[in-house]
C-alpha cells in the first residue's frame, strides 16, 4: 500500500481515530526542528503555532498597509483643501508645489501648461514639443516608472540628472488635455510599474478641476 492510499484512507474515514484513540498517544514523528520524535498531538499543536505566526505576520503587515494609506489620504485632502482655498492660478501652483514637495515629500516637482489664452512668462507656461503634448494626450493613467517622456527630464533643470523613477500626471478638462503634472524621485522604487495610482489619479483630477477654475 502506498502512502498516498494511506491518505486519502485516513481522509475518507476520519473515524478511524477516534475507533483508535490510542494511537494518537503511541504514534511519533520526527519533530521539524530539532530532529527528535514527537508525538503527532504535540506535531499538530507545533505546526498550529506556526500558522498563528504567520497569520499575526500577516494582519501586522495589513494593519502597516492600512495605516500608510490613511497617512496619504490625509495629505490628499489637505492638499484637496488648499486648492479649493486657493483664489487664482498663481495660488493653485503654490499649493501643489507645497504640498507635493512638503509632505508628500516628493523632491522633484515640475508643471506645464499650454493653451492658456494669456500663458504669461511663468516657467509653467513654457514652449512643451509636440511630442509632449502628444505624449499627454496618450496618458489615460498615471505613468509611473524610470524617467521617460519628451523634454519631462530636463524640466527638472539640473536635479533632472539624479531622478531615477517618474510620475506623469496628464491635466485634462473634459477630453482636452491642457497640462503635466512630473514628480521626480532619487529613489527607483518610489515611483514603479505596476504601483497603484488611485491617489494620483485623483491629486491629478484635483490639480485639473482647481486650475481650470481659476485660470483667466
Amino acid at each position: 500500500m502506498r502512502a498516498d492510499d494511506i491518505a486519502r484512507y485516513l481522509q475518507d474515514h476520519p473515524e478511524f481515530f477516534e475507533n483508535y484513540s490510542e494511537l494518537l498517544m503511541q504514534l511519533t514523528i520526527p519533530s521539524p526542528h530539532d530532529g527528535r520524535a514527537i508525538s503527532i498531538t504535540e506535531r499538530q499543536m507545533a505546526a498550529l503555532r506556526e500558522k498563528v505566526k504567520q497569520l499575526e505576520a500577516k494582519l501586522a503587515e495589513l494593519i502597516r498597509y492600512g495605516e500608510e494609506n490613511d497617512s496619504i489620504a490625509a495629505k490628499v485632502h489637505k492638499l484637496g483643501v488648499a486648492l479649493l482655498a486657493a483664489a487664482d492660478n498663481a495660488a493653485v501652483l503654490r499649493a501643489l508645489y507645497a504640498h507635493l514637495g512638503g509632505p508628500f515629500a516628493v523632491p522633484h516637482v515640475a508643471l506645464r501648461l499650454w493653451g492658456a489664452a494669456d500663458a504669461g512668462d511663468a516657467v509653467e507656461f513654457g514652449a512643451v514639443s509636440d511630442e509632449a503634448h502628444s505624449f499627454a494626450a496618450t496618458l489615460m493613467h498615471p505613468y509611473c516608472g524610470p524617467g521617460a517622456g519628451p523634454d519631462v527630464m530636463a524640466w527638472f533643470g539640473e536635479g533632472g540628472s539624479h531622478v531615477r523613477s517618474l510620475a506623469l500626471l496628464a491635466l485634462r478638462e473634459g477630453a482636452e488635455t491642457f497640462g503635466l503634472i512630473a514628480l521626480g524621485s532619487e529613489e527607483p522604487q518610489r515611483f514603479y510599474p505596476g504601483m497603484g495610482t488611485l491617489y494620483l489619479e485623483q491629486i491629478g483630477e484635483m490639480a485639473a478641476a482647481a486650475l481650470v477654475r481659476t485660470r483667466a
